[in-house]
């Protein structure tokens, strides 16, 4: 029955051409509710995974992206690469070769992970989880995305049990999913893919056989090319009709764009939350495309 309720739709679309679906994120949610989520936390507009970078997208009213790695002795922290070469252009060869996980806290906590981006942000450093979670308890209107990385989820689970409502988690790894789930059912989830539309049906028929369990928001990649954008309209349009009989917010991430009359395409065919570089930019976009008229 669900494989025949996803060709049905599917064919709905086709019929339509490819226009304007019937839902529109305008009608359904209201604009102070609506979800941006600033990648690796407004990463763009200061150093990325850093606390005061949180803060702006707080600030912008969007919910910062935290992707997390753990020290060599245990302590999980924000950061995003595997090494690091390009947060430490002027360390030494041996140093830009290792990663979080080859140093310690106390060594981690010593490092200037601003001084890249511009002087301005000089002695930035990286920040330690709990330290976060305490912002968040202080602030319980407050969200954060937790993109893991390297970390234990037991211990992650744990440390972050108090504001576990105020978390979304997210993986393109659906087994990580479906366990965080087991260990703190009071969050949420974000599950993201990219790929080929060939590649992103297949994922989708996956999930459809498990009734998209343990999901509350799904992302896909947007690519934007000449010939236009990948996956097509036709593809977002089932794909939202889709993840809206579950329950499931459909969140688009157009990687590095920011284009205002991008975003609000991707609203007009039923996308109803972003993640993005540019945050102040989106919220912009958004605040604009309420104020249309349908």
């Amino acid at each position: 029955m669900k494989q025949l309720k996803w060709i049905l739709v599917l064919a709905a679309c086709l019929a339509m051409g490819a226009g304007k679906p019937l839902w529109n994120v305008r009608d359904h949610i209201p604009l102070d509710e609506f979800t941006v989520q600033s990648h690796r936390g407004a990463g763009v507009l200061s150093p990325e995974n850093s606390v005061e970078a949180f803060e702006i997208a707080w600030g912008l009213r969007t919910v910062p992206e935290a992707d997390l790695r753990t020290t060599s002795d245990g302590v999980i922290v924000a950061f995003h690469d595997n090494d690091f070469k390009r947060i430490l252009p002027k360390a030494d060869a041996a140093m830009q070769a290792k990663g979080i996980k080859d140093l310690t806290w106390k060594e981690v906590s010593a490092l200037d992970i601003g001084s890249w981006k511009g002087s301005q942000f000089a002695a930035q450093r990286i920040a330690r989880m709990t330290d976060v979670y305490r912002i968040l308890e202080q602030h319980p209107e407050r969200r954060l995305y937790i993109d893991i990385k390297n970390v234990d989820l037991p211990q992650l689970a744990r440390e972050s049990r108090r504001v576990h409502p105020q978390l979304i988690l997210a993986s393109t790894d659906y087994g990580i999913i479906r366990e965080w789930k087991r260990l703190a059912p009071r969050s949420s989830t974000l599950h993201w893919m990219g790929g080929t539309e060939e590649q992103l049906a297949a994922r989708l028929a996956a999930l459809r056989k498990t009734g998209f369990a343990d999901i509350t928001q799904l992302q896909i990649h947007i690519g934007v090319s000449a010939a236009g954008i990948t996956p097509s309209d036709r593809f977002l349009i089932a794909a939202g009709e889709e993840l809206r009989s579950h329950g499931i917010l459909f969140q688009a991430l157009p990687m590095m764009n920011k284009d205002p009359k991008l975003f609000q395409h991707l609203m007009d065919l039923g996308v109803a939350s972003f993640a993005t570089d540019y945050p102040d930019v989106v919220m912009n976009a958004i605040r604009d495309y309420y104020k249309q008229k349908r």
